[in-house]
């Protein structure tokens, strides 16, 4: 008789290998940590999830799910593209912050199976770009910013917000800051990257 897979467990399991995943990396992490920090033994986490990246893809679906709704809602939501940028950049760095692996782990994935983020696309919640660029396309024509098309404005607000996160190691050896300044500098980043963003498109 085939066994039953109990949610209680699956999201302690979750849980641990979120922990591990923000602490050690894709690479990192094992499965037998994994299971000590879960509380199980190895076989049943196989049992759960056969493979570190089908659990890892677990981990990352649940995380992306948390922000990709908060995304869409500010890209489709009825305030101006200036309000738009400062949202998503003080939501999107205060969430990454808290979950520091996901950016490389996207990069990671991306790099070796380009198709991997169609896995999510058809969720509900997927960020959705469309009234983002009627958007752009009205303050363009009402004179408010200046000639941008939206896919420029919004690879350019991605740029800005992934490309730290994803440096961090670079970043911190560049500019020779220790872990609690480079939190500062993304903290601040929160104001100075929208700002830039919005002083480089806004008609003065």
């Amino acid at each position: 008789m085939k066994k039953s897979k109990d949610k209680n467990t699956e999201e302690q399991i979750l849980a641990a290998a979120k922990s591990v995943f923000q602490a050690k990396g894709m690479d990192g992490a094992r499965m037998q940590e994994i299971a000590d920090k879960a509380g199980i033994n190895k076989a049943m986490l196989h049992y759960y999830f056969r493979s570190k990246q089908l659990l890892f893809e677990a981990v990352f679906k649940n995380v992306f799910l948390l922000l990709a709704p908060q995304l869409n809602a500010i890209l489709n939501d009825d305030s101006s593209i200036e309000e738009k940028i400062k949202n998503f950049t003080a939501n999107y760095i205060s969430f990454i912050s808290q979950h520091p692996y996901l950016p490389n782990f996207i990069i990671q994935e991306l790099n070796r199976n380009p198709e991997f983020i169609l896995k999510f696309k058809n969720n509900k919640g997927f960020p959705d770009i469309t009234k983002f660029k009627k958007k752009v396309a009205d303050e363009v024509q009402q004179g408010v910013i200046k000639p941008i098309r939206a896919e420029q404005l919004f690879i350019n607000i991605l740029a800005l917000n992934i490309f730290p996160f994803v440096a961090q190691p670079l970043i911190m050896a560049f500019t020779d800051l220790d872990n609690q300044a480079y939190q500062k500098l993304m903290e601040d980043r929160k104001t100075d990257a929208a700002n830039f963003i919005i002083n480089a498109i806004k008609n003065t």
